[in-house]
């Protein structure tokens, strides 16, 4: 009777300092914050949306976002990235220092034919780490279609004839 006394308590002496101890390894959770600095660099652009309007099939797709550095520390853009691979932006790699301008170029594929909106994300030190630039138009047909990468129906909306 002493043993199984003895193996009861041993038992529960041992899972309840397991439980402690799990407890006791498990950080609290932290979340970092980052801390505003009223001398960070901060971006400012003339515009943030581009629209093409209506452009043929194949034109240029390039267009250039113009920005000032209205902070007061260097702005240094880390990454700019494109919705998709059909939109590709080009940013300055070197530090914007308080008070200069520049710019960041999107090339936009017109190989597509139909409306688009895409985006390009840039990240920075400015005080809004991330900025959304935007582009959207609608690109038409050409009328050289040797070119094309999607078939366009070209009938008069007449139907078939059926040979039997």
């Amino acid at each position: 009777m002493k043993t199984v006394k003895y193996l009861a308590i041993s038992c529960a002496l041992l899972l309840g300092a397991g439980h402690n101890a799990t407890a006791q390894d498990v950080a609290p959770a932290t979340v970092e914050v980052k801390a505003d600095n009223p001398n960070a660099a901060e971006i400012t652009f003339e515009n943030e949306t581009h629209d093409y309007g209506t452009i043929k099939q194949g034109a240029d797709g390039t267009c250039e976002f113009k920005f000032k550095n209205t902070g007061k520390e260097p702005l240094i853009i880390s990454n700019a990235k494109g919705s998709c691979g059909c939109t590709v932006p080009t940013w300055p790699k070197e530090p914007i220092m308080k008070g200069q301008t520049g710019s960041i170029k999107v090339h936009y594929d017109t190989k597509r034919v139909g409306a688009f909106t895409k985006t390009v994300t840039l990240n920075s030190n400015a005080k809004s780490d991330t900025k959304v630039l935007t582009i959207k138009g609608v690109v038409e047909a050409s009328e050289d279609n040797s070119d094309q990468t999607m078939p366009i129906k070209k009938t008069s909306g007449l139907p078939l004839e059926n040979s039997k």
